[in-house]
């Protein structure tokens, strides 16, 4: 078997499983107790606390868990426009957001608030000379991911801070879903950047589990009201073995991270070299600077990218249509469409994601039997 949708999902961590494990067997008590156990759990809590907001170089306060990315950007969408309602009610969010962003920005407009999309060009790049332009009186929140989630296209969070600057009262939010373990910390947490938002299983951590960073002094709306937790931001009980499991797998990937990187670049360099025999396949993450090399998506006209996935499912191989949370609903890609690729070539793309489990030997091994199945569809692609 060959997985190479990563982007998806990535298969935890053996240390990061013990450490859920140990966790989950040992240091059972609720963080809020008050007894022995209790107060075990929360130093246990606090540690990874500590830990994660030093590999961020933040202050603790400023790490909140969550259950995960579609949480946190929830939360930070609509917790800045309920925060912030009284100095406005305008928000701008780019063209490729998540789905997590977009509908959560849509889902406030019934009670008056204002959304505008940032454009992106060709490569799927947002076009930061647009921001200024778009910017009211009433923008409370400015939204951008770090890096997109259907193509790998980096996005450039420096020019935007440098807009921003001028600013201040708007907040600015960034996406990292796709950015931690793959870029450093400062290409994507900027000093202009007010909020962040970080999902586990995107780097060898648990499924189901997250933290946001939040700025000290920044306007953030709690939505879960109850006993009080992560300093009255987050009412549950915390997920403290999945918690623990995260900031294991947090250390493990920032460790790795210079080797896996090294390691991924010459698999996509040989796999967009190989695909240049193929003169019907449209490359969509071009092999340069402004592309993650984690990310290569690629299209076939004229055959559906699930029948794609399907055929090369047949042999073993796992790949994805563009998003995860588009492929089961049989949607146009979003980042495909705001680029201007026609809906017919869109349909046909399909994502390779590559973890650190992935070898030479399986790059190869797919090429085969993408050759197979271009075969198989060359009559169709005519």
């Amino acid at each position: 078997m060959i997985y190479f949708d990563n982007s998806a999902t990535t298969q935890i961590y053996p240390e990061s499983l013990k450490a859920y494990l140990d966790t989950s067997t040992k240091v059972f008590g609720n963080p809020s107790s008050l007894h022995r156990l209790g107060s075990q759990a929360h130093r246990l809590l606090e540690m990874a606390r500590g830990q994660i907001a030093d590999l961020f170089t933040v202050q603790p306060n400023e790490i909140f868990f969550t259950s995960g990315g579609t949480e946190g950007n929830n939360w930070i969408i609509k917790g800045t426009a309920l925060a912030k309602r009284q100095f406005g009610n305008h928000i701008i969010i780019s063209d490729i957001e998540h789905a997590s962003v977009r509908k959560a920005a849509e889902s406030l407009q019934d009670l008056g608030l204002e959304i505008d999309y940032l454009p992106v060009d060709s490569l799927g790049i947002v076009q930061t000379e647009a921001l200024e332009s778009l910017i009211k009186p009433t923008t409370i929140l400015v939204s951008v991911m770090a890096v997109n989630n259907e193509i790998g296209s980096i996005q450039p969070l420096e020019a935007i801070s440098e807009i921003l600057i001028n600013y201040p009262k708007i907040q600015f939010h960034v996406d990292a879903v796709q950015a931690v373990g793959k870029l450093s910390v400062n290409e994507y947490l900027k000093p202009r950047v007010d909020f962040l938002t970080v999902s586990a299983h995107k780097f060898h951590g648990p499924r189901g589990v997250g933290f946001i960073y939040a700025k000290s002094g920044k306007k953030l709306q709690p939505l879960l009201d109850g006993g009080g937790q992560e300093s009255a931001q987050r009412s549950t009980t915390e997920n403290l073995a999945g918690i623990v499991a995260m900031a294991k797998a947090l250390r493990l990937s920032f460790e790795r991270q210079a080797v896996f990187m090294d390691k991924v670049t010459k698999h996509k360099e040989l796999l967009i070299t190989a695909l240049t025999d193929f003169d019907k396949v449209k490359i969509f993450s071009p092999d340069t600077s402004d592309f993650i090399p984690t990310i290569l998506t690629l299209g076939l006209p004229s055959v559906r990218g699930e029948v794609l996935v399907h055929a090369l499912e047949e042999r073993e191989i796992f790949v994805s249509t563009t998003s995860a949370c588009y492929s089961k609903r049989g949607k146009m890609p979003s980042t495909l469409g705001a680029m201007g690729v026609r809906q017919e070539i869109a349909e046909g793309a399909i994502r390779l994601s590559f973890g650190e489990q992935n070898t030479i030997a399986e790059v190869e091994q797919f090429m085969l039997a993408f050759r197979q199945a271009y075969i198989q569809f060359e009559k169709v692609t005519k």
